[in-house]
């Protein structure tokens, strides 16, 4: 027996020099020192010896055990040793290298615009509200005063979700207007920016979705010059003082009476080009007098309290505010139209 576990003790060793990983290691200590091991294998053969060969092949087999015990422990440290070292060399930084430069991102030209259009009514006393883009045709359009049959309504215009027409994303924002005078105590004063959908065709002031920003004011004794002054004070707030708008008489169904604001086209400034379609003006929002119905309709005595109205496009706000010829460019994501802003 001395002789076998002379040679476990041999090949044991041999086999330890020889290991370059801890798997390795760790299958070596099995077959050698496990419990169906090389070693023990020899130990359970302990009982055909005499009682005077007993202890000293039990003190050798100790001592073997011991040898390679330490040997494993000492491989082991070795290899972590090594690999520390690798690790070290791999990940090593050069300090004499320029760092390179973070680049931080910028707010998109669009939202730079929304937030000063939210900071101006926000100053004005104004509440920001954020509501659905899937809508029911209930809040979009029947209390809204757009009954059945408005062309607004129509599949053609419209992207609804079912084919009875009552789930839909929402065409403007506008609703919000109900849901605020469901939800909030007069006196009202709420702007509500947000996604609004329609199936318009693209081209250099249009999207089938883009982004309005909805307002209104509720109180006693409001009138049309009060629209008139807040609107014309917040366009000389964001584009300078003296910038030229013009209201046209207009037909909304939930504003009585209505109109539509314009301002001077920024690109051609006034004479005519492509960006005005050769008017000289660009169209701002929709705006009017709440229409009565649309107040008794949410439960507002229409004698005692009255209203006003607007929606404005966001991307027409940031295309004049940024002098932008094309609204596509605020949809495409080009890098180097975003750069300059």
């Amino acid at each position: 027996m001395k002789t076998q576990l002379e040679t476990i003790k041999q090949k044991a060793l041999a086999a330890l020099a020889e290991a370059k990983e801890s798997a390795e290691l760790e299958s070596l200590r099995v077959k050698y020192l496990g419990k169906k091991g090389e070693l023990t294998a020899v130990l359970k053969q302990m009982g055909k010896l005499s009682a005077e060969e007993r202890p000293v092949i039990g003190q050798l087999a100790n001592d073997v055990r011991e040898l390679l015990t330490a040997e494993i422990e000492a491989q082991k440290a070795k290899l972590e040793e090594i690999k520390l070292e690798a690790r070290l060399r791999d990940e090593a930084v050069d300090v004499t290298i320029p760092g390179r430069e973070k680049k931080l991102g910028h707010q998109h030209p669009m939202y730079i615009a929304l937030e000063e259009i939210k900071e101006i009514f926000v100053g004005m006393g104004f509440t920001i509200l954020d509501g659905p883009e899937v809508e029911l045709a209930y809040y979009n359009f029947d209390r809204l005063n757009a009954e059945e049959g408005h062309p607004s309504r129509d599949w053609s215009d419209t992207f609804y979700f079912d084919e009875d027409s009552r789930v839909m994303l929402r065409s403007q924002t506008s609703p919000m207007q109900v849901h605020a005078m469901e939800t909030k105590p007069l006196p009202i004063r709420i702007l509500a920016p947000g996604r609004v959908y329609r199936k318009d065709e693209v081209d250099a002031t249009h999207s089938p979705m883009f982004h309005q920003v909805e307002g209104m004011v509720i109180d006693k004794n409001i009138t049309m010059a009060d629209l008139k002054g807040t609107l014309t004070a917040v366009m000389e707030q964001l584009y300078g003082e003296g910038t030229k708008t013009r209201f046209r008489p207009h037909h909304f169904p939930f504003t009585e009476p209505s109109c539509e604001m314009d301002v001077q086209c920024h690109k051609c400034g006034g004479v005519g080009c492509p960006t005005c379609k050769g008017e000289g003006w660009i169209e701002i929002l929709g705006a009017g007098m709440i229409h009565p119905k649309v107040l008794e309709m949410s439960g507002i005595d229409s004698e005692e309290y009255s209203g006003w109205a607007f929606g404005m496009g966001l991307e027409r706000m940031a295309m004049r505010r940024f002098k932008i010829s094309d609204l596509r460019l605020i949809f495409e994501n080009d890098v180097r139209f975003l750069e300059q802003f």
